[in-house]
């Protein structure tokens, strides 16, 4: 049976304002056309809908079961639309982010903050993992972007955009003063206590690459899930931490722990974000991503 959408929606009006004369001043259209479409709908379907009265116009047995249905789903439309508006008006909406404690704390933070300001009512949930997660969990939509630190490898759907550089460092309490005279070779982190985040995360992945290219194998002495205990294990002395610079800052200007330098730098890397072409990208997190690139 095709039935034009449109005369179910001027039958719910009429059912529901109880006559021709009210349905056709709420949806602007003249008398005669909403008499003729409910004529349509009626022939359509094979039944009378409405018996008119003196008052209006009241529903058949037959009408009264057809506008339970079509009531229901004409309002459902209807509060599809307003949220969708509200959506598009960033009254209403929620981003789903997946960053690491590192791209949270030293880059996310500050533009959550600057759009929760702008825009209080969408709701912000951030899914805290280590870089390969968070792109698991992109691959399989859990979440709208990511924040993620190189090296990782994705999918060909998926967009990477660099948006900040990180450096990362050793660096020692005062047991190790000795090592601060002086430069140090690579090769003698094999003969000192390391400490390291766990292997599941990319800043691991690429220190462990890049000494290995440097005929270096790391065996820490204590590995840590988060690169904030790290830098209070080296303030401990229990051994010389590995981190991204951005994590023991203020603690190397308070002189509480200090950067070990090398005879060549550890090379540079980034924070990026990174989006699947396959998952569709709300107005709020494409105004919050363009905030942060």
């Amino acid at each position: 049976m095709n039935v034009n959408l449109e005369y179910y929606k001027i039958f719910y009006y009429v059912a529901k304002l109880n006559g021709i004369t009210n349905a056709a001043e709420e949806l602007c259209i003249s008398q005669p056309a909403v008499s003729q479409a409910i004529k349509q709908l009626e022939k359509t379907l094979g039944s009378k809908l409405f018996i008119r009265t003196p008052k209006g116009a009241r529903l058949t047995p037959e009408g009264e079961v057809l506008y339970s249905y079509i009531k229901r789903g004409y309002e459902y439309i209807k509060l599809g639309e307003n949220t969708f508006q509200k959506m598009l008006d960033l009254e209403q909406g929620e981003i789903r982010i997946g960053a690491s404690d590192m791209t949270l704390e030293f880059y996310l933070l500050p533009y959550l903050e600057k759009f929760h300001e702008s825009y209080p009512k969408i709701k912000v949930t951030v899914t805290n993992a280590p870089t390969p997660e968070t792109i698991e969990y992109l691959y399989a939509g859990k979440i709208d972007f990511g924040i993620v630190s190189t090296p990782f490898d994705v999918k060909p759907e998926i967009t990477v955009t660099k948006v900040k550089e990180i450096e990362d460092i050793f660096i020692g309490g005062s047991k190790f003063g000795e090592l601060k005279k002086r430069i140090v070779e690579y090769k003698e982190l094999e003969n000192l206590p390391i400490i390291c985040l766990e292997h599941n995360t990319s800043t691991r992945k690429y220190i462990d690459e890049y000494l290995l290219e440097n005929k270096v194998i790391l065996k820490p002495e204590f590995e840590l899930a988060t690169s904030d205990m790290i830098v209070q294990f080296a303030m401990r002395n229990l051994g010389l931490g590995c981190v991204v610079k951005d994590f023991a800052s203020k603690y190397l200007e308070t002189g509480e722990v200090f950067e070990i330098e090398f005879t060549k730098k550890i090379p540079k890397r980034h924070i990026c974000t990174i989006m699947s072409t396959k998952n569709p990208i709300s107005t709020a997190a494409k105004i919050l991503l363009d905030m942060m690139e």
